[in-house]
């Protein structure tokens, strides 16, 4: 006999379990079904490690810096296997609490592979589960290019299995995933190599970002090779890992290659057609602004709606979701414009709105840019120095600030205070009156000329 729940989420990532918690502190019978662990990518083999390893990055570049503050450092060792057990174990208090936060608040934890059975019924592993309604947030996962060796790659859930440094490593991909893996391999001494199709990467953000960051990266010994095609990958018998690449290209001797190419929605096993919920060739599956896909009584939330892939717009799409559903709210929804993030790259990225081409293109020439880079004072005395750059895009004569751009060394903890000006809809006027903190690189967002 099927039993029946107010809610089930299929994932136990951040949109399936926000989604689920909010209803259940509404008194709803809620249910999240999960067949690997809970936390999904961000909790397990995405944010969460990655920023460790990127703070343990940070703390080799601090110290090779500290000769410039007068200290004579002598870095012994580093042990890579230690820093690893140090990280999982860290996740596993994380997993921890959520196994303890759902049986506290009656949250029944599902174990295994969700499957649509009908547009209100799911089967996991032999039994069947109702709902008045069912929450698709099964998350993403890597994608990986069809061509000879490619079980020789790695992907970014298997960098975060590595128990050893990789020495000489090269990375595929042009997004924030290849950007983050390969500044923090390097910030640890890795020899690394980004391999790009194109002229350069980060592609959708804003041209000052992407050229700052390229020329940091390559001031800091990333090799940065454009226009490459990678073609197939061939395992030595020392097991290093040779690269044949178009026009003739190999690149020889790799410990590691990284594929982060981009990632596709997690959803064959889902059996969507079954409940009717329209997906396009890519699985994605189109909601509404209210995260409600074609069918009543299914939803959508997270990396699998192909919008904004990012851990907290799934945390606040579920959330709100759950608002509407139970807390009387009919018109709750989350807003999808002007979404602050940050990227931990070496040094740090964080951007929210248009870029300056965004701008103008719809805009024209009511755009307005103000812009500055300078090292801070952190570097002034460093001997590996890093610039900070800085743009606000404004628009029109009170000059809305619709983009605000910052690349250097604080700039993922500037943001967020930042974010709430302009999304309550702050003017340039409105920076330019607010009283600076010195000496701060932040201070540099209100005193821009």
């Amino acid at each position: 006999m099927s039993k029946h729940y107010d809610l089930i989420s299929i994932g136990g990532g951040s949109g399936g379990l926000s989604a689920a918690e909010r209803a259940a502190e509404y008194g709803m019978r809620t249910a999240v079904v999960e067949n690997k662990l809970l936390g999904g990518t961000c909790v397990n083999v995405g944010c969460v490690p990655k920023k460790v390893m990127w703070f343990a990055s940070g703390i080799n570049e601090t110290l090779h810096n500290a000769s410039g503050y007068g200290f004579d450092v002598d870095l012994k060792s580093f042990d890579w296997g230690a820093l690893v057990r140090a990280r999982e174990d860290y996740i596993q208090g994380i997993r921890d609490w959520y196994d303890n936060y759902l049986a506290d608040s009656h949250i029944d934890h599902l174990h295994g592979t969700g499957r649509f059975v009908d547009a209100h019924t799911i089967e996991v592993d032999g039994q069947t589960y109702t709902a008045d309604h069912i929450v698709i947030a099964p998350g993403g996962k890597p994608m990986l290019p069809d061509i000879p060796g490619v079980e020789h790659m790695l992907t970014s859930d298997g960098f975060f299995a590595l128990e050893e440094q990789p020495k000489r490593v090269a990375v595929i991909g042009a997004g924030y995933i290849a950007v983050e893996l390969a500044g923090l391999l390097n910030g640890l001494d890795s020899e690394v190599s980004m391999l790009l199709r194109r002229d350069h990467f980060l592609s959708s953000f804003d041209a000052m970002l992407r050229e700052s960051l390229m020329e940091e990266m390559v001031n800091a010994g990333v090799n940065i090779m454009p226009s490459i095609s990678v073609e197939g990958v061939e395992k030595r018998a020392d097991g290093c890992l040779d690269i044949h690449c178009a026009r003739g290209i190999k690149l020889e001797g790799y410990d590691a290659l990284i594929c982060a190419i981009g990632r596709e929605p997690n959803v064959e096993a889902l059996h969507l057609d079954a409940a009717g919920v329209a997906h396009d060739e890519r699985g994605y599956v189109p909601t509404d602004d209210y995260q409600n896909t074609n069918v009543p009584g299914v939803y959508a939330v997270g990396d699998v709606t192909g919008r904004v892939q990012l851990t907290p717009v799934a945390v606040a799409a579920g959330r709100r979701l759950a608002d509407r559903l139970f807390n009387n709210q009919p018109e709750r929804k989350l807003d999808y414009d002007l979404i602050p993030t940050v990227m931990f790259s070496h040094p740090p990225i964080a951007t929210i709105g248009m870029t300056e081409g965004e701008a103008r293109e719809q805009h024209g020439e009511a755009v307005k840019v103000y812009q500055t880079r300078f090292t801070a004072m952190y570097h002034a005395l460093c001997p590996n120095k890093q610039r900070t750059a800085m743009k606000l895009v404004c628009v029109g004569a009170e000059e809305k600030i619709v983009g605000c751009h910052i690349i250097g060394q604080g700039a993922d903890e500037m943001l967020q205070g930042f974010a709430v000006a302009i999304k309550m809809g702050a003017t340039k006027k409105d920076f330019d009156d607010t009283v600076a903190i010195h000496p701060t690189s932040s201070e540099e967002l209100v005193t821009l000329r």
